[in-house]
């Protein structure tokens, strides 16, 4: 089995801003403290749920540096996001090694469609880069292709590529993949953690673990210890909460949404074309928190929403230009 640089409790962290749009970095600071005391183990920033799409690269590299001040020995910081344009890619990913993360993930790159052979390449020349370990992002839903099972074979053999986030949902493909490769999995799919522990996963990459960390790190050491009672009770109680996070809005929405309810952090804004939920999205929203019941470290009694402060999205000063 390959060494886990990573982590297991991996929260795919989302990026704070003010209301106008602009990152608020001491809310940054604050989440970050406070899922690492709650219980995760690594923090990926600056990916989908971080909006790494209208992020620039200085508040890439500076989330890096951010992280690492914060979570200092505690917890890995993952460098997240990516490019579909390959030396945009690469230059991205040597000034995250440069700021001190502990390793990258790599998201499928996306909306130009390349063949299997052009997305292997993408992941070579990368992976080549940098000295950190990489995580390949396996999306479809978003990147609008698959990472093949043969190209995760070839992808596996490079030295510095050990892990996949499988946001796919195929469970027979990750049990054939983790049959025939050393390749560690995480669970990218919120509603399928447990699932994915259950064949062979490593860990999550979760959104709703910014909400609530604590119960993901007690399902993954009952896992670790073959305790499915106690895992299943996790998920179960977890179910309604990521059901609120996950199927309404775009995860980034609802999570910063839910924080903002909690006085977690002091604005709920999106950057466009990113929106907050609508009425009739919050109150689907909301309607699925107040089922929520049992979960560790969470306390609902404070959820106050405010649909007003989430309305719109925000245009920031300096648009995330590629270049």
């Amino acid at each position: 089995m390959t060494h886990n640089p990573f982590g297991q409790v991996l929260v795919a962290l989302v990026t704070p801003f003010a209301a106008d749009g602009e990152v608020d970095w001491d809310d940054v600071e604050r989440l970050i403290d406070d899922v690492v005391t709650h219980g995760a183990d690594g923090i990926v920033v600056s990916g989908t749920t971080g909006e790494t799409s209208t992020l620039t690269d200085p508040e890439k590299i500076r989330l890096v540096e951010v992280a690492k001040a914060v979570a200092g020995d505690r917890a890995k910081v993952i460098q997240g996001g990516g490019s579909n344009e390959t030396a945009h890619a690469m230059d991205l990913y040597k000034q995250a090694e440069q700021a001190g993360a502990d390793g990258v993930m790599i998201v499928t790159p996306y909306y130009n469609k390349p063949t299997q052979a052009g997305i292997l390449t993408h992941f070579r020349m990368i992976a080549d880069a940098t000295d950190l370990p990489v995580i390949l992002y396996d999306i479809p839903g978003r990147a609008g292709i698959p990472i093949r099972y043969e190209t995760l074979l070839r992808a596996a053999k490079h030295p510095n590529i050990l892990a996949v986030k499988d946001a796919k949902g195929d469970l027979a493909e990750v049990s054939r993949v983790l049959n025939q490769t050393d390749l560690l999995y995480f669970s990218g799919d919120d509603a399928n953690v447990l699932p994915h522990l259950a064949i062979g996963a490593s860990g999550l990459i979760g959104v709703t673990a910014n909400i609530a960390p604590k119960p993901y790190r007690t399902m993954i050491d009952a896992v670790n210890a073959g305790d499915l009672h106690t895992a299943q009770a996790q998920h179960k109680a977890l179910e309604p909460l990521v059901r609120a996070t996950m199927t309404h809005v775009p995860g980034t929405v609802a999570t910063k949404y839910i924080l903002h309810g909690l006085g977690r952090i002091g604005s709920p804004r999106v950057r466009l074309p990113l929106v907050g939920p609508e009425d009739t999205e919050a109150a689907l929203i909301e309607d699925e928190i107040a089922l929520v019941q049992g979960v560790d470290g969470l306390d609902l009694s404070r959820f106050r929403p405010d649909r007003n402060a989430a309305a719109g999205g925000a245009l920031p000063k300096v648009h995330g230009t590629t270049r």
